[in-house]
C-alpha cells in the first residue's frame, strides 16, 4: 500500500513533467489524480489548485460537473448499469433494482466492506447488447434480473 506522500509525489511528477503545470491540462491532471488516489477528495483538489496556481473553486467546478470524477471513494468493484434508451426500454431499471436488493445499498452508494459501488451510466455504446451491466472493465449484455445474482457472485 502506497503512502499519501508517495501518491502526492507521483501526482506532482505528472503535473510538472507531463503537463508543465499548465492549467489547460486540468482535466488530464484530474484523471491522473483519480487513478492514483481512487477518487478526488478536497485535499487532492486543493493540492492540484495550488500546483496550477488557480482557485480551488475552479477545480471543484470541473470535478463536480463531470460524472466521471468522484469525490467519494469507490468500491473495489464498481457495478455500472446502463440507463440509456435501449437499455432502459429493455429493463435496465429492473436490473438496477435487483443489484440494489442483493447488495443492500442504493445507486451511488458503496457497501460497508468497500467491495461494491453501484453507479448508473447514460450509455455505454453497446445498445445491441441491451440491457448492459458493467463491473469495472467487464461488460455483461442481454442480462435479466435473474442473471444478476450469479454475475455478482463471481466477485
Amino acid at each position: 500500500m502506497r503512502t499519501n506522500e508517495e501518491m502526492f509525489n507521483e501526482l506532482d511528477r505528472f503535473i510538472e513533467q507531463e503537463c508543465n503545470c499548465d492549467e489547460q491540462e486540468l482535466i488530464a491532471i484530474l484523471h491522473r489524480a483519480q487513478e492514483i488516489f481512487g477518487y478526488l477528495p478536497m485535499v487532492v483538489q486543493a493540492h492540484v489548485a495550488r500546483k496550477l496556481g488557480i482557485n480551488v473553486s475552479k477545480v471543484y467546478g470541473v470535478v463536480s460537473f463531470y460524472s466521471f470524477f468522484s469525490m467519494e471513494p469507490k468500491g473495489e468493484y464498481v457495478i455500472s448499469i446502463c440507463m440509456g434508451t435501449a437499455c432502459f426500454v429493455r429493463g435496465s431499471d429492473k436490473i438496477l433494482e435487483r443489484v440494489e436488493q442483493i447488495l443492500g445499498i442504493k445507486n451511488g452508494q458503496t457497501t460497508a466492506d468497500g467491495k461494491f459501488t453501484i453507479t448508473t451510466l447514460r450509455c455505454v455504446g453497446a445498445c445491441g447488447l441491451a440491457p448492459v451491466l458493467q463491473i469495472n472493465d467487464k461488460t455483461y449484455g442481454n442480462i435479466t434480473p435473474e442473471d444478476v445474482e450469479s454475475i455478482i457472485a463471481q466477485y
